[in-house]
């Protein structure tokens, strides 16, 4: 079998990102508690809200593998990126091959830390680097409403990753570089709905994972946070969606991009297409207008930054 040899900016990622191997051996395991009792209302009533929080979050859309034709929450779907590409893992009920021998404090534990029952890291393909804000009670009722799932019973694929960055010891350091585990803390400068619209962009909706470029080591780049990348969701574009007018959405109004986020439909009669389009579909589309206008809000709200979103120019 033929040798797969990395073009120079992986070998580049590679050559740093094996410096900070040894320093995996010193990071520490935390674990993040999560409340086990009774939620409020009833798990029926836990099941309903976690139905809200899982449609603001795009439908957990990466575990679906639409192209496919896949089971709902399965995974099994390709997840393209500079590295390799990924496969999302089943998050159904299923005690073989999903979420069925959880507890609820596992499942924090993962969404808040990136680490699994095991105590492996989980790659930040998985975007708990946004999920991490996340409150208690969002994700209790997450927990109950993907709880409520029908299991499927489907293993996960392994990822087909360049080396070291399929390698689980890398992770650890690579979070102390670029990971904060905290919760997200509202501005009483701001109104409610402008901080209920930074908690779902930013947190729930995890928009700046996707649309926020990438340093060599695959860490976010916090000056340019909603810009855009060229190495968005499997292997795609991912525009910029900071007001700049014209780079940007800034010539938007918020309406437009209210119906946006229900219809998928741009100002010029365009659509979402790709992943984009899934999760409007799927999530989006189907919270309430008020969040949605609300995310509006605090999109609008965010400094233009003038950067242009262009593929680059293929190789004759």
């Amino acid at each position: 079998m033929a040798m797969r040899i990395a073009p120079w900016p992986h070998l580049l990622r590679r050559c740093l990102l094996l410096c900070l191997l040894p320093c995996a051996l010193a990071l520490p395991a935390t674990a993040t508690r999560a409340q086990t009792q009774t939620p409020p209302g009833g798990e029926a009533e836990a099941v309903r809200r976690g139905e809200t929080v899982f449609r603001a979050s795009g439908g957990c859309g990466c575990h679906t593998d639409y192209k496919a034709k896949g089971q709902p929450l399965a995974g099994g779907r390709g997840l393209k990126t500079p590295f390799g590409t990924f496969y999302s893992t089943n998050v159904t009920p299923d005690p073989e091959t999903g979420l069925g021998n959880w507890s609820a404090a596992d499942f924090v534990r993962a969404m808040r830390e990136g680490i699994g029952p095991q105590g492996q890291h989980y790659f930040p393909v998985f975007p708990y680097t946004s999920f991490t804000r996340m409150s208690d009670a969002d994700l209790a009722d997450l927990w109950a409403y993907l709880r409520a799932q029908p299991a499927v019973r489907q293993p996960n694929k392994a990822h087909d990753v360049w080396p070291p960055f399929g390698w689980r010891i890398g992770v650890g350091p690579w979070k102390l570089l670029f990971f904060r585990s905290a919760r997200f803390a509202p501005d009483p400068a701001r109104s409610e709905s402008w901080n209920r619209g930074a908690y779902l962009a930013g947190a729930v909706a995890h928009c700046g994972e996707c649309h926020t470029p990438r340093n060599l080591l695959g860490g976010l780049k916090a000056s340019l946070r909603f810009a855009g990348s060229v190495d968005g969701p499997e292997g795609e574009l991912a525009p910029n969606i900071t007001p700049d007018r014209e780079t940007g959405i800034g010539k938007w109004s918020a309406k437009d991009l209210e119906y946006f986020l229900e219809t998928g439909f741009k100002p010029d009669g365009d659509d979402a297409q790709g992943l984009m389009g899934q999760v409007i579909e799927h999530g989006y589309g189907k919270i309430g207008a008020a969040d949605r206008q609300a995310i509006a809000e605090y999109v609008r709200s965010l400094p233009p930054i003038v950067n242009t979103v262009r593929a680059p120019a293929k190789k004759k």
